[in-house]
């Protein structure tokens, strides 16, 4: 059950974040065609480049800023890897993305390697037998 709501959640957030990819790239697109007759294609290269950097600085400084005044609690042992998975997808979502791409490629040139790694999951989220 929670296995399978991570999964919807990581397959949602691919969702938003291709979604989000492919608005920022039309948005750039749109601001370059914009710009392109008056100052030229490589001045509106310029400007979008200009544009794209200003607003990654701006997000980098509010996540950094973010980053220093939250203080983490700790997880319950039992719950602890859905959460901290729930977590970085709700925080992160773009780096889960990458890391749900890895893990794919990784899982498709080696199943026997996704197949351990999925068997030591399932293993740990079993309480220990007496």
């Amino acid at each position: 059950m929670i296995f399978e709501k991570t999964l919807t959640t990581l397959a949602a957030a691919a969702a938003i974040a291709a979604a989000a990819a492919v608005s920022v790239v039309a948005a750039a697109f749109a601001l370059f065609a914009l710009l392109s007759p008056h100052l030229g294609p490589a001045g509106s290269a310029a400007v979008v480049a200009a544009v794209a950097a200003v607003i990654v600085g701006v997000a980098g400084l509010l996540a950094a800023r973010k980053a220093e005044e939250k203080a983490r609690p700790a997880a319950p042992d039992g719950f602890a890897l859905a959460e901290r998975a729930i977590e970085m997808v709700k925080e992160r979502p773009i780096l889960t993305i990458g890391a749900a791409l890895a893990a794919g490629v990784i899982a498709f040139r080696n199943p026997a390697l996704a197949a351990i790694v999925a068997k030591a999951l399932a293993d740990s989220q079993r309480p220990p037998s007496r």
